[in-house]
């Protein structure tokens, strides 16, 4: 199931790279900019969450909190985020079903070559103060990044 703008945004509680619980509820009151990445130490994984790390002063000014998730352990998120410096929180879906709730799973990931199941879709939403979805993006390609513009330019409107 497809997430679309105007929905509400499903409820979750993950264990962060620190496996400290964290909730979507905690950030209630800010705009969330959540972003579902494949895997780990992979290099369009490291570029994206790099850009994100690089202008979280931008994001911060607009009121969002930036929160990573992949299905990644929460134990690997903690060597990619220590490694890469990561100023944010990284949320392990271990168990896939946050991904799924956001319609933001893999059935097989690079079928043919790795056949990995049950991946995150590279992936950008931003909730609303009030737990509503204003923006949604999932893309297809692994390889593809989000709209860096458009996600910022979403979030203005919500100043």
């Amino acid at each position: 199931m497809s997430l679309k703008v105007g929905d509400s945004a499903p409820k979750f509680e993950l264990f962060n790279h620190n496996t400290e619980k964290v909730s979507l509820e905690q950030f209630k009151g800010r705009n969330v900019v959540l972003l579902f990445f494949p895997l780990a130490n992979t290099s369009v994984c490291t570029k994206e969450m790099c850009t994100f790390r690089d202008e979280l002063k931008v994001y911060e000014n607009l009121d969002a909190q930036v929160l990573g998730i992949s299905v990644d352990s929460p134990f690997a998120l903690k060597m990619f985020a220590e490694k890469n410096n990561y100023n944010f929180p990284l949320l392990s879906d271990f168990n896939k079903e946050v991904s799924a709730s956001y319609g933001a799973l893999y059935d097989v990931f690079v079928p043919g070559k790795f056949d990995f199941k049950g991946v995150s879709k590279r992936s950008a939403f931003i909730i609303d103060k009030d737990g509503v979805i204003q923006y949604a993006e999932v893309l297809e390609s692994a390889g593809d990044e989000p709209n860096y513009t458009a996600i910022k330019e979403t979030l203005e409107k919500l100043k």
